[in-house]
């Protein structure tokens, strides 16, 4: 069966199900195919849920630190209230249809099954065939990357999307994993009591960003009894008995529970991109500035490689929508990327890292602060380590990326986003009113130091 339509998206991820909804709200004939859940991985098995067990955590490491600033407390750990508001309010117990009913209330026809590219604007899926006249959309997002260490494939190990769903928490864990989504379950699920170690095979946690933000971040994950084995090599991994045993340098490890946390791998092996004249084998589609990966074909989200991000996703989603409708820009670009690790301290980086301008041939002037210093910082007292630091492109005096490092760092990166984005001259950053006493005062202390 052949049916002709307007547009065709494949993946309904935050951005697909973003873009498909508005086109069919502008009128358009829409198809919307997804095998998986709508609404992707954020809202049931990454973004949402594992922000309910950091916000948790939060809660039970703010009532430890009662005796250091208003008396006496005592804490008792319950996973359980983590585990039903997961499964009651974010996820509906993994059911999607709140979100197909929005497709289609939206206008949306939505197909339950895998689409597959079968040569220029057209998508199969099953024993239907959808002809798309504008075009298609691929949004297909990723899955949980699996090391190829010897051994682990043929172990029950967990990912992502196994530990949200757990009832109950094990005595101990071992994280494969010291990236955003290792570092922020690690710590959370810590904090519940269980005994955590991270093995990570960069020399520090959370590697791509500023050296400063992992090597603080480790710091506060050794006061809190999570053991981090960096720069190491995983030669082997093993279940017997109930326990798993992870051999990193000839050491065994052990742990009742082992979370594969080690990265993303791009779903683009089997969507038919060779029908279009592009790469199966490639790690990401790549894309002009309208989103368009060939005549009558746009990509977004993580499989564009321009980073694994919900923002990102939803962002894209708009330049599309405007490119398929006809619109001006603006169009996407990616100068001033931010994004968050929402450990304790919270980690916020926008646009280039220190070593990124460098690397591009910038004359850099680095200008860094220790926020536990600041009147705000001291105020807080326990858990108020943090620090700001901000990467000026010297010869043009604007910044080029800034990372924060503290309480609320992901709120404080606001306004060094749009300093970025916009080219604020770090003149006028100099010369604005900071409010007193704040955390995102101490920008004004960092700025300062570019001319140290």
């Amino acid at each position: 069966m052949t049916t002709e339509v307007d547009v065709v998206v494949v993946g309904l991820g935050p951005g697909g199900e973003s873009v498909a909804t508005q086109l069919a709200e502008a009128g358009l004939e829409v198809v919307g195919v997804d095998k998986h859940l709508v609404g992707g991985e954020c809202p049931y098995y990454a973004c949402i849920p594992s922000k309910m067990i950091i916000r948790a955590a939060d809660a039970l490491a703010e009532g430890r630190r009662v005796p250091e600033l208003a008396g006496a407390s005592t804490v008792t750990p319950d996973w359980s209230p983590v585990a039903t508001r997961i499964s009651d309010e974010a996820t509906s117990g993994w059911d999607d249809q709140i979100a197909v009913d929005r497709l289609t209330d939206a206008g949306v026809r939505f197909v339950r099954g895998h689409g597959r590219l079968d040569g220029a604007r057209t998508v199969v899926v099953g024993d239907e065939t959808y002809v798309a006249r504008k075009g298609v959309v691929l949004n297909t997002g990723t899955d949980p990357a699996v090391p190829p260490i010897d051994g682990l494939d043929v172990t029950p190990f967990w990912t992502n999307r196994d530990i949200v769903k757990q009832t109950s928490l094990p005595g101990s864990l071992i994280v494969i994993g010291g990236g955003p989504v290792g570092a922020e379950l690690a710590q959370g699920i810590s904090r519940f009591g269980t005994d955590v170690t991270v093995v990570e095979m960069a020399p520090r946690l959370l590697g791509p960003e500023e050296p400063e933000a992992g090597s603080l971040l480790g710091e506060v994950f050794a006061a809190e009894g999570i053991q981090v084995v960096s720069d190491a090599k995983i030669s082997q991994v093993s279940y017997a008995e109930g326990r798993f045993t992870v051999t990193v340098d000839e050491q065994g490890l052990t742990a009742d529970k082992l979370l594969v946390a080690a990265g993303r791998r791009p779903n683009l092996g089997d969507i038919g991109l060779d029908t279009v004249g592009l790469d199966p084998t490639a790690r990401v589609i790549e894309t002009d500035d309208h989103l368009r990966a060939g005549d009558g074909l746009w990509a977004l989200g993580d499989i564009t490689g321009k980073g694994a991000f919900t923002h990102m996703a939803m962002y894209q989603g708009d330049v599309v929508v405007r490119d398929i409708l006809g619109q001006d820009g603006p169009w996407a670009e990616y100068h001033a990327v931010p994004r968050v690790t929402f450990t304790d301290p919270e980690v916020g980086s926008v646009g280039m890292s220190e070593k990124q301008a460098r690397d591009a041939g910038i004359d850099v002037r680095v200008g860094v602060t220790d926020l536990a210093t600041s009147t705000r910082g001291w105020i807080h007292g326990e858990g108020g380590k943090g620090l700001i630091k901000l990467i000026e492109d010297a010869d043009r005096g604007v910044l080029v990326g800034a990372c924060v490092v503290g309480p609320y760092g992901g709120e404080v990166l606001s306004s060094l986003a749009i300093a970025v984005h916009a080219g604020v001259p770090t003149a006028t950053l100099r010369s604005m009113i900071w409010a007193y006493p704040t955390f995102h005062r101490a920008i004004e202390t960092a700025v300062k130091e570019l001319d140290a």
